[in-house]
């Protein structure tokens, strides 16, 4: 039986190993996590699932996630469902996609408490 009050991320990466990681260090705090490996089907991932975050990879072959950021934004934004940029890239270039594309924020690939915290920061700012 699924906890009602457990907070929902949804993970979009073409990463298999980073989709398993992320999802195992989330889990262990009491997140339910779905995971998501490309662009195609990410609108549908999004609406079924009514995550409470997305943790998006902005380096995708096909399309990158920053150019996802704009299909799914409706979609988390009906839902008020923030967006972060999860990506290895420098983090002058995400804060600068993060104003382009007007998603709530990045957190950068690598440091996984870095991560926790981010996401559960966020996930208590929405409860």
């Amino acid at each position: 039986m699924q906890n009602k009050n457990k907070k929902k991320v949804l993970v979009i990466d073409d990463d298999e190993m980073h989709l398993y990681t992320t999802k195992e260090l989330l889990q262990n705090d009491q997140i339910e996590v779905s995971t998501h490996k490309n662009w195609l089907g990410a609108t549908n991932r999004v609406r079924d699932f009514q995550p409470d975050m997305v943790l998006l990879d902005v380096n995708m072959p096909g399309l990158s996630g920053d150019k996802l950021s704009e299909i799914i934004k409706p979609y988390c934004d009906a839902c008020r469902t923030p967006i972060f940029f999860h990506s290895s890239n420098d983090e002058d270039s995400l804060r600068e996609l993060v104003k382009i594309h007007g998603v709530r924020g990045y957190i950068c690939k690598g440091n996984v408490v870095d991560l926790r915290n981010k996401v559960n920061r966020q996930l208590k700012l929405q409860a």
